[in-house]
């Protein structure tokens, strides 16, 4: 698994870098001919896809290395923090948006669109919505977080293109259409940044486990152990690569130290098994108390 995660990662980055810049290419060209201030941002978006592509590619090489003495739990976690880091640099180029729109209304600018901007510009929504779901599929497979931040960047992208292509036709008969529509791309950037960092952040607090992944090892338990083993006060440590799941379980007050630590080896070593989770289990007779029930 760690494996596939590391190699989609890789080809999803360095497919989006190249598309990218030959997006770029293309938008800034037509931006400039055309003088549009929406189309010259949607430009500079597409290349910052690139640049948080480059992030994907660098965490997943950080998040892969083994782990050492400092860090025994590996370094999966650089996963997230690329995904901050894509989410801060989306937030920052919203902010650049919305500053140039607001210029640009003031001075009551226009841009002169033509055939070469909507031909441009549906390229644009096309390949961007390409590698959106190319981004999303592979970051469904493999969990990985920073390359599905990524397809939320490609998706707001050729979205702002599509709102490119709105303000083409109705230029018009709004002067101030491009200026509105710099906005809008911006606060739909601001609003992905938002759901990635809040995505990111929580994962690296810490999540209690799911009530799937607690059923999956209740059930184990049940066909594991015969005695009465009744587990609760779960908690989840999430690396990525490597998983600590620690909870408690109650055990007959009459029975032998021996006996309570083999059933939660037992137990420990089925679920390393069946759910590549290291768990830790912490015993406790049936009738006692404990602040955490």
């Amino acid at each position: 698994m760690a494996m596939n995660r590391e190699k989609s990662a890789y080809k999803e980055g360095f497919v989006s870098v190249l598309a990218n810049f030959g997006l770029f290419g293309l938008k800034i060209w037509a931006g400039i001919v055309s003088g549009s201030i929406a189309l010259t941002a949607d430009a500079w978006h597409t290349l910052s896809d690139s640049f948080s592509s480059v992030i994907v590619i660098i965490g997943v090489k950080l998040s892969s290395r083994k782990p050492d003495r400092e860090h025994p739990f590996g370094h999966g976690r650089w996963e997230q923090i690329s995904a901050i880091f894509i989410g801060v640099l989306l937030a920052i180029i919203a902010f650049d948006l919305v500053r140039d729109a607001v210029v640009k209304v003031r001075e009551q600018g226009t841009a002169d669109f033509g055939t070469l901007a909507i031909v441009v510009t549906c390229i644009s929504i096309a390949a961007k919505e390409g590698l959106a779901r190319y981004a999303f599929h592979l970051g469904k497979k493999t969990g990985n977080l920073s390359v599905k931040a990524d397809g939320w960047h490609h998706r707001t992208d050729a979205l702002s293109s599509v709102l490119v292509l709105a303000g083409i036709f109705l230029s018009s008969r709004f002067w101030w259409i491009d200026s509105a529509l710099g906005i809008l791309i911006a606060l739909m950037l601001f609003y992905a940044a938002f759901q990635i960092v809040r995505e990111a952040i929580s994962s690296l607090l810490g999540e209690k486990p799911s009530p799937e992944l607690i059923e999956k090892v209740e059930t184990l338990i049940r066909k594991t152990c015969s005695d009465d083993v009744r587990p609760h006060h779960y908690h989840l440590h999430n690396y990525i690569n490597h998983k600590e799941l620690t909870f408690h379980i109650k055990l007959n007050n009459r029975m032998d130290i021996y006996s309570g630590h083999k059933i939660s080896t037992k137990i420990e070593d089925m679920i390393r098994e069946e759910l590549n989770i290291h768990a830790t289990i912490h015993i406790e007779p049936l009738n006692g108390k404990h602040n955490s029930d």
